[in-house]
C-alpha cells in the first residue's frame, strides 16, 4: 500500500500547474465533464481504476480490455434546473482483436425564455441549449495483467442559432498489481483542438463611421469569437478489493484528478456488495479543489440475470452546496 500511496502522490505532482491560478471557467464543452456512471458517481467519481463493466470505460478507455461479453449501458441524469441528461454506449469484444466501443451524449436545457433590458419578462421568443458528443474506442489487454485504450471524441455545443465543434482524443491504462485484484490506473481525457463559436446570432449591422453622415451606416459584419480549449482532465487512481467474507465484498476506490481548467482534487469512495446481487456505495469528490462545490456522493444498485444476460441497474445521488442535488440513473445489460 506505500507504493501505491507514492505512486498516487507522484502523478499529482508531476500534473501540477505552473502558476497560482486556478484557470476555472476557462475552457468550453463542460458538458463532457458529467460523468455518465451512476455506479462510479456514487464511490465520488474516482473511476481510473475500476477495471470490470462497462460503466468504467467514460473514466478509462483501458476498461475495455476487461469486457468479455457485449454490453450496453443506459443512463438518465437529472441536472441543474431541469437540464436533462442521456448517455447511451454500446462494446462488442471480437476475438483475438479486441473490444470496440460507441457512445452518444444529449444535454438538453429546455425552451428559455428571450429577456432583454426593455422585456425583462421576455419578449415572446424561446431558445434552448443542446450539446451533442459522440464517441468511438477501442481497447484490449495486451497482457493478463495490462490493458490499454483510445477514444476519439466529437462534439458540439448549440446555443440558439450559434454553435461550436471540437474533436479530442482520450487514452488510458490500467495495471492490475496483484492476484487479488489491486488496480493502477490512469487516463488522460478530451486531449485535442480548441473550439469557437459561430453561426447567424453573431450576425450585426455595422457602421463604421458614425460621425460621418451619408455613408453606409448599415454594413452586414460578424462578432468575432475567440477559441478556447475543450476540458483535458489526467486522472490516475487505485482500486483495492477487500474480501468480508463467502457472501459480501467492498472496493475502494481513490483517484487524484489534474484538470486543465481548475486545480487539483482527489476523489474516493467504496462499494459494498451483498452476494453480487445488491450494492452500497459512498464517496467523496473533487476533496481540496479550490471553491469546490461537490462534495458528498451516496448510491446503490441491484443485479441480476434473465436467462443468459445479465443486468444491473444503479441510482447515485450527488450533493452540490450553490445548487441543486443531481439524481443519476443507470441500466446496463450484458449479452
Amino acid at each position: 500500500m506505500r507504493f501505491v500511496a507514492a505512486w498516487l502522490l507522484l502523478g499529482v505532482a508531476a500534473a501540477s500547474p505552473a502558476g497560482a491560478q486556478s484557470k476555472a471557467g476557462t475552457s468550453l464543452g463542460q458538458f463532457v465533464g458529467i460523468e455518465p456512471s451512476a455506479r462510479i458517481a456514487a464511490m465520488g467519481n474516482a473511476g481510473a481504476a475500476v477495471f470490470d463493466g462497462i460503466q468504467a470505460v467514460y473514466y478509462n478507455p483501458a476498461a475495455l480490455g476487461a469486457l468479455e461479453t457485449p454490453a450496453v449501458q443506459l443512463t438518465h441524469s437529472l441536472w441543474f434546473a431541469d437540464i436533462t441528461y442521456d448517455y447511451i454506449a454500446g462494446a462488442l469484444p471480437v476475438r483475438n482483436w479486441g473490444t470496440f466501443y460507441g457512445a452518444v451524449t444529449s444535454l438538453n436545457s429546455g425552451d428559455i425564455l428571450v429577456r432583454t433590458v426593455e422585456f425583462p419578462l421576455g419578449t415572446g421568443e424561446r431558445y434552448s441549449v443542446n450539446n451533442l458528443a459522440l464517441n468511438l474506442g477501442y481497447g484490449r489487454t495486451i497482457t493478463s495483467r495490462f490493458g490499454a485504450g483510445i477514444q476519439i471524441n466529437y462534439f458540439t455545443e448549440t446555443i440558439w442559432h450559434s454553435s461550436m465543434h471540437a474533436f479530442t482524443v482520450s487514452v488510458g491504462t490500467a495495471y492490475r498489481l496483484t492476484d487479488s485484484g489491486i488496480v493502477l490506473g490512469a487516463s488522460l481525457a478530451n486531449f485535442g483542438t480548441h473550439g469557437k463559436f459561430g453561426g447567424r446570432d453573431l450576425a450585426i449591422q455595422y457602421d463604421e463611421d458614425s460621425d460621418a453622415y451619408g455613408d453606409n451606416s448599415s454594413l452586414p459584419a460578424w462578432r468575432f469569437t475567440g477559441e478556447y480549449p475543450v476540458p483535458i482532465l489526467f486522472r490516475v487512481g487505485v482500486s483495492v478489493p477487500q474480501r468480508l467474507g463467502s457472501s459480501s465484498r467492498i472496493l475502494w476506490v481513490a483517484d487524484a484528478h489534474h484538470p486543465n481548467d481548475n486545480t487539483e482534487s482527489l476523489s474516493g469512495g467504496a462499494e459494498w456488495s451483498w452476494k453480487e446481487t445488491f450494492d452500497l456505495r459512498a464517496g467523496y469528490q473533487r476533496l481540496f479543489q479550490e471553491d469546490s462545490e461537490t462534495g458528498l456522493t451516496l448510491g446503490l444498485g441491484i443485479r441480476g440475470d434473465f436467462g443468459d444476460n445479465l443486468f444491473s441497474f444503479d441510482y447515485a445521488w450527488a450533493d452540490h452546496d450553490f445548487l441543486q442535488e443531481t439524481h443519476r440513473m443507470t441500466f446496463t445489460v450484458a449479452f
